[in-house]
């Protein structure tokens, strides 16, 4: 097996993980909706199980974003830049179709939909095409242009537009959570503000071309890439400690544990620049830990799970939608307007067995994709 193959083994064993960490989250948003937790936290009042659970839910969207850059420099090594831009451009279009028309609808049930919620897969595609726009630049440049962004961003978080209708609008795309309206017909809720996405998905490209180059031993390449991780968590801790800039301020608590808590939580819409640092740290040493085991078999869940990650992603969703309703129908709603579990064991417990539930379908779509490499549409998913 070459070392692209293994490096994609790894990569989709990666994607695997954290999209199972992912659905224990969406398990928590469609059966825990009677427990809202704001973004960032409230530390006093949020059972301490929920709290990490949702900590570890973030680990995902920046794993996917810099693994879509990281997968585009891939894409670009064994093609080339126009056909690398091509294949963002519209693998991004397609993304955003998906969020708006086929995903909304699951979260909603509504169609023609009131709300649109510009989620991870907008924000992604929205990316992919901003990255297909910049990959001709200078290597060096290209690693400025997502530093500046990542360390940036959060400079611009007083900057407001709301009494100019035409560039807030814009502003709340790339910057700002809020909402965009069209009178009373429809509103989009911006959820996943792109900018600092942009910044992370160039990070993923650039380090694409320091590490993943076939020249690089496989040895040498996870050295870079631990000292990538470590080094970004280290900042994380330096700027933490210093308490002045990358995200709010966290404070010493009654306990240890509520410190503790109030030194990791960050803030995800936009991600912070410490949100940032924190997840690809941790998301770049886990890389460089499943290309050490991937030809363990336990890891072949995770790799099947990480080579169809759209697909899984849409049916998940679908599964989660219909159980919600049949559970209202047999149960009722038991939390005023919602039904949902009395723990987040509950929630854990359900995301195991649906794992469980949905393995075969996605082992019989990965097969089906990989012996149909001619179907050009099998890649998106």
């Amino acid at each position: 097996m070459s070392n692209i193959s293994k490096r994609l083994q790894a990569i989709d064993a990666l994607r695997g993980l954290v999209i199972l960490i992912m659905m224990v989250d969406h398990v928590r948003e469609t059966f825990y909706l009677h427990y809202q937790v704001p973004d960032p936290m409230l530390i006093p009042g949020t059972e301490e199980s929920l709290f990490f659970s949702r900590v570890l839910a973030h680990i995902c969207a920046p794993v996917f974003v810099v693994l879509t850059g990281l997968s585009a420099y891939l894409y670009q090594a064994k093609n080339n830049i126009r056909m690398t831009r091509e294949f963002l451009i519209k693998r991004g279009l397609f993304l955003i179709f998906l969020e708006l028309i086929i995903i909304n609808f699951a979260w909603t049930g509504k169609f023609p939909p009131d709300v649109i919620y510009l989620q991870v897969i907008w924000a992604i595609g929205l990316s992919m095409i901003a990255l297909a726009a910049l990959i001709g630049l200078p290597k060096k440049l290209l690693w400025v242009i997502s530093l500046t962004i990542i360390f940036g961003h959060n400079l611009l978080d007083q900057i407001s537009f709301s009494n100019v209708p035409v560039i807030h609008n814009l502003w709340l795309i790339l910057h700002e959570r809020g909402w965009i309206e069209f009178g009373d017909v429809i509103h989009f809720r911006t959820s996943y503000p792109v900018l600092p996405w942009i910044g992370v998905i160039t990070l993923g490209y650039c380090i694409g071309t320091q590490v993943f180059d076939p020249s690089i031993e496989p040895n040498k390449r996870n050295k870079i890439l631990l000292t990538f991780g470590l080094s970004s968590m280290t900042l994380f801790f330096i700027l933490r400690l210093i308490n002045v800039y990358g995200d709010q301020a966290w404070s010493i608590m009654p306990t240890f544990t509520e410190s503790l808590m109030s030194f990791i939580n960050v803030t995800k819409y936009p991600p912070s620049l410490l949100f940032i640092l924190w997840n690809v740290g941790i998301g770049l040493i886990l890389l460089v830990m499943l290309q050490k085991v991937e030809t363990k078999s336990w890891i072949k869940p995770l790799i099947v799970f990480g080579s169809v990650p759209m697909f899984f992603y849409i049916v998940h969703l679908y599964v989660l939608k219909g159980l919600y309703l049949i559970a209202v129908e047999v149960f009722g709603k038991n939390y005023g307007d919602y039904y949902g579990v009395s723990s987040v064991a509950m929630l854990w417990f359900i995301s195991f067995v649906l794992c469980i539930g949905l393995y075969p379908l996605m082992v019989k779509f990965s097969n089906f994709k990989h012996k149909n490499k001619h179907i050009s549409l099998l890649k998106y998913f």
